[in-house]
């Protein structure tokens, strides 16, 4: 390895030191409704969006609450021994997963086609 790119991956790895990942694959809800929580919370300190994942109604929000959390989780394993103090939400992000086809009954011998989606989400805390 040259001179030249291994000064480029420690900076790189110094880069990522702060940041800690999370992914949560095949969630059994539709990436649009899983968007509308996680637009809510990027960006915001984990505290506060502990708090608002919480007092939310939606679904989604409980599979995000645990995410944030496992995120937390990996960052404290990560930098043993340092205050979890002043991280934030630094990026979130949903794809779409697979989507399982299933067939209803309609009337007159037809049949209409239902689509039961599911997403990935990927959360990314980092310390400000």
């Amino acid at each position: 390895m040259g001179a030249r790119k291994r000064l480029s991956a420690e900076r790189i790895k110094e880069e990522r030191r702060n940041i800690a990942l999370a992914k949560l694959n095949n969630c059994p809800l539709p990436p649009r409704k899983m968007r509308l929580v996680a637009d809510m919370i990027r960006g915001v300190e984990v505290s506060k969006a502990l708090v608002q994942l919480k007092h939310n109604p939606k679904l989604a929000s409980n599979y995000i609450e645990k995410l944030l959390l496992s995120a937390v989780a990996n960052w404290q394993n990560k930098n043993e021994g340092e205050d979890p103090e002043g991280l934030f939400v630094r990026e979130i992000f949903v794809t779409p997963g697979p989507t399982l086809k299933r067939i209803k009954a309609a009337p007159q011998g037809r049949a209409h086609r239902i689509r039961k989606r599911s997403n990935h989400v990927t959360l990314t805390v980092d310390k400000i």
